[in-house]
């Protein structure tokens, strides 16, 4: 049993995608409203509950930074690597394949930006892929929170509406054009704004402390 576990720990890879909480570059839009240091500490808090709960799921797990990497934070316990790209979409094509490089059957990526995603959600897409060949875990915005893959598919970060309403829409809309079998999860709200994050410490703000 233990080697079993062992070898679903090595051939199931969780990617993080994670920014470098530098005032003005993350949680724009909670900035306008909140100004900049609230908007480090917002997004801070996000990261924060995303270490949490990716230390429980049984993978092997590798964090992406946007801008440089940390070499002495909270992410020390894993494989840590640069973005590269010009926009989102080749960031995440380019994580995914230096990922599938490495032998993985099953890849999964996630951002920093959301307090409703728990491990049973990373835990269900990775199960979604023995049947599916892409698995979405969609947003409230028109986005989505997970992707995740068993080989990698170009097209899905190929003239894509990025930050747009639509993103998730159309990205199904290329799965299906390919033939390929789609798992979605549950649909979950990011925090985007600062009413998101208010409406978050008001309703169900324990939520980290019961990962």
């Amino acid at each position: 049993m233990l080697l079993t576990k062992l070898h679903s720990m090595l051939n199931h890879t969780l990617i993080i995608f994670v920014k470098n909480p530098v005032p003005g570059t993350v949680k724009t839009r909670i900035a306008r409203t909140a100004g900049d240091e609230a908007a480090v500490r917002v997004y801070e808090h996000l990261v924060d509950y995303t270490r949490q709960l990716v230390a429980s799921v049984d993978c092997r797990r590798v964090v992406y930074y946007g801008d440089f990497i940390n070499p002495d934070d909270g992410w020390n316990a894993y494989a840590k690597h640069l973005q590269t790209g010009t926009d989102l979409g080749e960031r995440m094509q380019n994580a995914f394949s230096e990922q599938f490089a490495e032998e993985t059957d099953k890849l999964i990526i996630i951002g920093s930006d959301c307090f409703e995603i728990t491990p049973q959600h990373i835990e269900q897409g990775f199960a979604a892929l023995d049947l599916a060949d892409i698995v979405i875990g969609p947003a409230t915005d028109g986005g989505y929170y997970l992707l995740g893959m068993k080989q990698l598919h170009p097209f899905l970060f190929t003239d894509m509406p990025w930050s747009q309403p639509d993103l998730r829409q159309r990205t199904e809309q290329v799965v299906a054009q390919h033939g390929l079998r789609m798992a979605r999860l549950d649909e979950l709200s990011d925090i985007d704004e600062w009413t998101d994050y208010q409406r978050y410490l008001s309703g169900d703000g324990t939520r980290i402390k019961r990962i």
